[in-house]
């Protein structure tokens, strides 16, 4: 749910700090990379030790750490982070943060900090009423800090009002939700083809290609990534992907991913086809290894379905369909001809000429061609890059 995020989590001196420990496992448990800082009144909460077990980084107390006393770069810490979640936030950290002062390496990085900042109050009821308290809250909120308001319940001190932590769940609940935030892809279901197919021979012989996978499974990443439910079918490939939004089913023959495809592409709103399907399959697959011998093998073939046509004729109005046209000479010409005659929305041109592009490689270099006739160029990228240029490709066309 977190894959890939940096999460910060600030911990200041408050008897609520003993929930962060199922915080960070949560944050950890979703995904995240947590590292963690602790004001010097929290560390009579909950000890560094119990923190970094769970986050798997070190814990950071103060502006110098080790025997040697090294500098603890807190610059560099707010801008690792994708987000700076400070819970418990006291009334003490509050004030500070109001003010802008700075006397300890949570509030210095959070003075350096250029990510979103989320706060989680607790305090008593009395001081969270305060309208001292209040005040502070709306100064940092003018800040652009977003603040999870407390819960109300029974407090430490026995009574029972407002200022409890919100639970580690509801935190987390929380960031998640304004990861999805602006996301263009929220809603959406994409069906993706990714890697090759192999034609059975015999039990041991196939035809296949050298395709890896890797830009179909990069698209994927980047479309769950961007909010959509995805569904990837994939030939052959060692690569594997974990997303909560992410559905994938492995197939092997051309067949196989046909059948898969008719099953899935009704549900799409999105058809994104990087797949590449072998043109051609033996006619008659033996059950036994076919041995040698001095003769010629001859094996015929036969056309597959072709599954991206089909889809050009079965779309709705409602659904957007990539192809992909990997091209050793008339490049655009032919490109433009399989845009056309397979009903695309635009069509993604590989080139073989390029030595870092196409199978087997990280990296790619594309052109994408529209129904318009309009075609942009991009360099030579990695295949996770090349994807975003895809998927904003997709975003401008639907005007998400």
């Amino acid at each position: 749910m977190l894959e890939g995020k940096k999460i910060l989590l600030g911990i200041s001196g408050s008897i609520a700090a003993y929930k962060t420990a199922a915080l960070t496992r949560l944050f950890v448990k979703a995904g995240a990379e947590v590292k963690v800082i602790l004001t010097p009144s929290a560390q009579s909460f909950i000890t560094p030790l119990t923190l970094s077990t769970l986050s798997k980084n070190p814990v950071y107390t103060s502006f110098t750490e080790g025997d040697m006393g090294e500098w603890v770069n807190h610059v560099e810490l707010g801008l690792w982070a994708d987000y700076f979640v400070i819970a418990p936030l006291s009334a003490s950290t509050l004030s500070k943060m109001a003010s802008g002062n700075s006397d300890n390496l949570l509030l210095a990085t959070y003075l350096s900090a250029r990510c979103p900042v989320i706060v989680a109050p607790a305090m008593d009821l009395d001081m969270f009423a305060h309208p001292a308290t209040q005040n502070n809250l709306k100064t940092i909120s003018s800040f652009g800090n977003l603040i999870i308001a407390p819960n109300s319940g029974e407090l430490a001190s026995g009574l029972i009002g407002t200022g409890r932590m919100a639970e580690p769940e509801e935190i987390v609940d929380f960031v998640l939700n304004q990861i999805q935030l602006g996301k263009p892809f929220i809603g959406k279901k994409v069906l993706i083809t990714a890697g090759p197919t192999y034609e059975a021979i015999d039990p041991v012989r196939f035809i296949g290609n050298h395709s890896s996978g890797k830009m179909g499974f990069a698209l994927a990443k980047v479309m769950a990534n961007w909010g959509a439910e995805v569904f990837l079918i994939s030939g052959p490939t060692e690569l594997k992907l974990q997303h909560h939004l992410i559905n994938t089913i492995y197939v092997k023959s051309a067949e196989d991913m046909y059948q898969e495809v008719m099953n899935t592409y009704q549900m799409a709103d999105i058809l994104i086809m990087a797949a590449a399907v072998a043109d051609y399959t033996p006619i008659e697959v033996s059950d036994q290894k076919l041995k040698k011998n001095d003769d010629e093998l001859k094996i015929e073939l036969v056309r597959t379905k072709d599954i991206l046509k089909e889809l050009g004729s079965l779309k709705s109005k409602h659904q957007l369909l990539v192809g992909f046209a990997l091209e050793t000479n008339d490049e655009q010409a032919n490109a433009m001809k399989k845009l056309k005659e397979k009903n695309l929305d635009f069509i993604v041109l590989n080139s073989l000429k390029n030595k870092n592009a196409g199978f087997g490689f990280d990296t790619n270099q594309i052109q994408i061609i529209d129904r318009g006739g309009e075609i942009t160029s991009f360099d030579v990228k990695l295949k996770q890059d090349v994807a975003l240029d895809i998927a904003n490709k997709i975003k401008q066309i639907l005007h998400v």
